[in-house]
């Protein structure tokens, strides 16, 4: 019989040790995170960066993060946030808005902490949104004033006539940029075209048709676009096409300029948040989104020097 309960006992401690996420650890005042990247690229590498940060500041070993990256794969986040569920994670962190929605369908219940997400209101389907999800989730927006990049385009531009949006079609929050961003481009005069892709492997084929028919290109804050960025340059650069991008990363190697936000810091203001749900008990569901302190000009001094473009005095080059 003793012998029986000692190799009980020496299960338990070792499903402890292998599976510190299933409540094992339970030490008061500890804290499990999940975190759930869609993809690996500068900018939301960055917002993950930004997030681990501020809460290892805030708790230093008090707090253990699961990170794990979905390889830009929707189906992939659904699996990594249900593995977080059913491990009894403390708080998932969602980067990026498919991260977000798989986070979303897995629980009602643990709090969801996004970064790198465009429109909460679009990515959750919430059509009354009022800056706070009534639910288990808040965040940080990656959102740049949309009308003041249509405005640094036609100040780099003002001679252009047809502006080309190039985006992926199955992210949600580039389809909202793209039909914001229109608005104001027509205000200015543009004719403006949407050109799209369903995944990186159609990306070089849909940046020649957008090539071939626009003076100058915009690429909002889009996933795929950011990770197939340098396949983007090898045509837009050949074809002698501009692109003004969405965020800095994407700008850094296929854009001229960008009026862009620091995703270190929206992601180092979503780890401040999830401190405050974990430690201060803050009830997600009334914590409205939050964004950027403050945007920037940058441009790209190669690309800029290829097209010929010189840049106005408020902007800031990309540091190499």
């Amino acid at each position: 019989m003793k012998r029986r309960l000692s190799i009980v006992l020496a299960l338990v401690l070792i499903a402890c040790l292998t599976l510190p996420f299933a409540g094992c650890t339970g030490e008061k005042g500890t804290y499990t995170v999940g975190i759930c990247q869609l993809v690996q690229h500068e900018a939301l590498d960055a917002a993950t960066k930004g997030f681990r940060d501020a809460l290892t500041e805030k708790l230093g070993d008090k707090v253990a993060f699961s990170e794990q990256n979905a390889s830009g794969d929707s189906a992939n986040c659904v699996t990594i946030c249900t593995q977080f569920v059913t491990s009894g994670v403390d708080l998932i962190m969602a980067n990026a808005t498919p991260a977000l929605q798989a986070a979303s369908a897995a629980t009602a219940t643990i709090p969801i902490i996004g970064t790198s997400v465009t429109d909460y209101g679009t990515a959750l389907d919430i059509s009354d949104w009022n800056g706070a999800s009534g639910k288990n989730i808040s965040g940080t927006s990656d959102l740049a004033p949309l009308n003041g990049q249509a405005a640094m385009l036609h100040e780099l531009f003002p001679d252009a006539k047809t502006v080309g949006i190039l985006y992926c079609s199955a992210e949600a929050n580039s389809k909202y940029q793209a039909t914001e961003i229109t608005k104001s481009f027509k205000e200015f005069g543009y004719t403006v075209k949407d050109f799209t892709f369903s995944d990186s492997n159609d990306v070089a084929a849909v940046t020649q048709s957008a090539c071939d028919a626009c003076d100058v290109l915009y690429i909002p804050t889009d996933n795929t676009a950011a990770h197939s960025a340098e396949a983007i340059n090898n045509v837009a650069s050949g074809a002698k096409t501009p692109i003004i991008a969405g965020e800095e990363g994407i700008c850094r190697k296929c854009g001229v300029a960008t009026l862009s936000i620091s995703y270190y810091d929206i992601g180092y203001a979503a780890g401040e948040m999830a401190y405050e749900i974990l430690v201060n008990k803050a009830d997600v569901s009334t914590m409205a989104v939050r964004f950027a302190p403050k945007f920037t000009k940058e441009y790209n001094k190669d690309l800029c020097q290829l097209y010929g473009i010189t840049v106005p005095s408020d902007y800031v080059a990309i540091a190499d």
